[in-house]
């Protein structure tokens, strides 16, 4: 399986220009305000791109401008002894969001910017100003294949020449999306599909009210919905086309003694957990927060159908210290079949995955208002230009 080994962004909220090495296990972890957050919903923006919604999901954050990095372009040595107070500068490169990733096989990016002055009541969205897409980690003059310019898509074909496949593409709309064909552009159409594969959890909900706790209808669900409601099915899917000795083992190695059963009843499918020392079943109506909440992660984790790459945001929420270690055990088990990012301030939860062999820890701190990587080798990036 490839793997993402470079994620790059820059001018998003704090990450002003941060460069991320990666590897199976990714565990992203800072103080409160550090950019853990921004970091979390820069990969949902990535992700965004192939789904072609980025423009949307920026508009939902209040708008490219209300997304862009605040401070100056840069800042000078003296700025960061303290000898001079922060000071705006006269720009030298166009304003803009970038996003981008690379692995071993190929490498992507895409610059977001300011649409021209206009007296369109949509004048505030963001336009795509320029996509590449190349071989290998690193962008270069000769392993580029797929280039979007302003409205202009051009592609090198099998011999090395460029040929222009689109001359009027919408400024909302992303060569991902629109340029992707099994023949003109197999690559494209590939990393389209490998990143509409990436799965984000967040939100799963353990409330009063939520879907996972009532009788849902039950269809094969190999892939846990991001709410998880329908987690009885999802359940229910492992035990039986994925790997229920491993669903038993997750369910026992947290709570010792206990077992799941999902009940069907005419068609609407339900969870209920035997527990030791209990004269029935408790159905997922009665079950704590914590619990149901180790249930949604198990039905994720051990989903059948394993993502390229899963990020979890937070999964530590509302779990019991003693959770954390079956839940850790969880990941790295789950970071066999696919490669995982934890985003994380809960130490216990830190502690378990240090243990794990392979497992990168990626520290976020503050400095004058950006976030910065500390420790590590910077990774090689090159942005395409406009």
């Amino acid at each position: 399986m490839s793997v993402i080994t470079t994620i790059a962004i820059a001018g998003y909220r704090s990450l002003r220009d941060v460069r991320i090495a990666l590897g199976r296990l990714n565990v992203v972890t800072g103080a409160n305000g550090s950019g853990k957050s921004s970091l979390y919903r820069a990969l949902r923006l990535l992700a965004d791109v192939a789904q072609g919604r980025v423009i949307q999901s920026l508009a939902a954050e209040g708008g490219l401008q209300s997304t862009l990095w605040a401070g100056p372009e840069s800042f000078g040595r003296a700025v960061k002894r303290g000898d001079y107070p922060v000071q705006g500068t006269v720009r030298k490169a166009p304003i803009g969001l970038k996003l981008g990733f690379s692995g071993h096989d190929y490498g992507y990016a895409i610059d977001l910017g300011l649409p021209q002055p206009s007296s369109s009541q949509f004048s505030r969205d963001p336009e795509i100003k320029v996509e590449s897409q190349w071989t290998g980690e690193t962008l270069g003059r000769s392993n580029a294949f797929a280039v979007r310019t302003g409205p202009n898509v051009r592609i090198r074909d099998d011999n090395g020449e460029w040929r222009q496949i689109f001359h009027a593409l919408g400024p909302c709309d992303s060569m991902m999306t629109h340029c992707g064909d099994p023949r003109a552009a197999p690559e494209l159409l590939f990393l389209r599909e490998r990143m509409r594969d990436w799965r984000f959890y967040d939100y799963l909900r353990t409330d009063r009210d939520a879907p996972a706790r009532k009788p849902q209808i039950g269809t094969y669900t190999p892939v846990l919905g991001s709410e998880g409601a329908d987690l009885a099915a999802a359940l229910q899917t492992i035990r039986e086309i994925g790997s229920a000795e491993e669903l038993d083992e997750a369910i026992a190695d947290a709570f010792p003694g206990a077992g799941i059963t999902v009940v069907n009843t005419d068609g609407y499918f339900e969870v209920e957990m035997r527990q030791h020392g209990l004269l029935r079943p408790l159905k997922a109506a009665e079950l704590s927060d914590g619990t149901l909440r180790y249930l949604l992660l198990v039905a994720a984790l051990l989903s059948p159908r394993p993502p390229a790459l899963m990020i979890l945001n937070e999964p530590e929420t509302s779990l019991h210290p003693d959770l954390l270690g079956p839940l850790a055990r969880l990941i790295a088990q789950a970071s066999e079949r696919s490669q995982v990012v934890v985003v994380s301030h809960a130490a216990g939860l830190l502690s378990e995955l240090d243990a794990v062999a392979g497992a990168r820890r990626i520290v976020l701190e503050k400095e004058l208002g950006e976030t910065l990587v500390r420790d590590g080798e910077r990774p090689s990036w090159t942005w395409p230009t406009r």
